[in-house]
């Protein structure tokens, strides 16, 4: 069996874990936290970064320093993962659905304006596959018409828009550091905050809503509950496993790209074909590797295909189901405008196994079970 994912492991993951357990200190804001969110801060020139205990609950906070109002709407796509609409529903707003492009599968900036309604007070530009979205346009529109970006890069990080790393664009970034991501701490996320004006409210909210990080840094005598709050630390467990893989992020980030070349050459003949879509990736974008996916002609073709990958002991999947049709989606919000693209092009993407450390053997193998599929044949 060839799995679809692998959690990533440097083989120094122990060694840090070893280090934060003879600290005595292994809850939250210790000497690793603090070593991630440096690391991150130097590498992507990010304002300030604080680890989460995942990528959910990063959102959760963006939305919740949104300070939304009854009544406020939120756009997103609707194919992304639940997380992305749950914060905003946790933060009080409505969701408005958009449709996306199909050569990115994010959401398409050219149907953006029309979404916008005297209600809409933010935007979530979800960053799939680790490929940007037109992030120019996004943000133009967004500040003529007063609203915040949220940028949901959970599969982005280490990607850029026009040099950019993304998550540092918008008023707040989001990333994921769960075992399925390309650097893990198991569960884990990482909120990115923009403006040095909304750092103390960020603190107060991570914090149980005290001004507890105030007090560490002896600018307060005590500390103590001053707004609302929950908490959203990780152990200091957990943030020792992923310093060890941010030490050596070039050469999984290097690792993956081999892979998703070595398949992007091995499928080009098939998509010159026209019997599959390889993903695009925009002028500008450089992306990570989270993943490679191509396009079959239908869901019919695609469950058949699925079906055989799984019989050869590939761990092929497909995701998402569309965000807009699900029970939950049907109660908090609204598709805006025409769904082209969403469902449709949803309905034929399949995912093939992608993790750092597959071996030339599994990939290879992957590779030629793909290929001699009989309807590619």
């Amino acid at each position: 069996m060839i799995p679809f994912n692998k959690p990533p492991v440097t083989g120094d993951e122990m060694t840090y874990i070893r280090l934060a357990i003879e600290s005595g200190k292994i809850s939250g804001d210790g000497q690793f936290t603090r070593l991630c969110n440096e690391w991150m801060q130097t590498h992507f020139h990010a304002n300030r970064v604080l680890l989460t205990t995942s990528c959910t609950s990063a959102l959760d906070m963006a939305a919740l320093l949104c300070k939304f109002q009854p009544g406020d709407e939120v756009i997103l796509p609707s194919f992304t993962f639940s997380s992305t609409a749950t914060a905003m529903v946790l933060g009080g707003a409505k969701l408005v659905f958009c449709d996306i492009r199909p050569d990115t599968m994010n959401l398409d900036e050219t149907k953006l304006e029309a979404a916008i309604t005297d209600k809409t007070r933010a935007i979530v530009a979800v960053h799939y596959a680790g490929v940007a979205c037109e992030m120019d346009t996004i943000m133009e529109i967004a500040r003529r018409h007063g609203l915040k970006v949220i940028e949901d890069a959970a599969q982005g990080v280490m990607s850029t828009y026009k040099g950019r790393p993304l998550g540092t664009i918008g008023d707040f970034g989001c990333y994921s550091f769960h075992e399925t991501k390309n650097y893990s701490m198991g569960e884990g996320g990482a909120l990115l905050i923009n403006h040095p004006e909304d750092e103390e409210a960020a603190e107060i909210l991570r914090e149980k809503g005290t001004n507890r990080s105030k007090f560490y840094r002896g600018q307060v005598d005590k500390y103590t509950w001053v707004d609302f709050g929950d908490s959203y630390l990780p152990s200091e467990l957990n943030a020792a496993y992923l310093y060890a893989q941010l030490l050596k992020a070039e050469e999984i980030n290097e690792n993956r790209l081999t892979t998703y070349t070595a398949y992007h050459t091995a499928f080009q003949p098939l998509a010159d074909r026209g019997l599959i879509e390889l993903q695009q990736i925009p002028d500008g974008c450089i992306h990570n590797a989270h993943m490679f996916y191509i396009k079959v002609a239908d869901l019919d073709m695609r469950t058949r295909f699925l079906n055989y990958m799984k019989e050869q002991g590939i761990g092929a999947v497909f995701h998402y189901v569309p965000l807009h049709s699900a029970p939950a989606g049907l109660k908090f919000g609204r598709f805006s405008g025409e769904d082209v693209y969403t469902t449709r092009e949803s309905d034929r993407l399949v995912r093939l196994p992608m993790y750092y450390g597959m071996t030339p053997s599994d990939r290879n193998t992957v590779i030629e079970t793909v290929l001699k599929y009989e309807e590619f044949r």
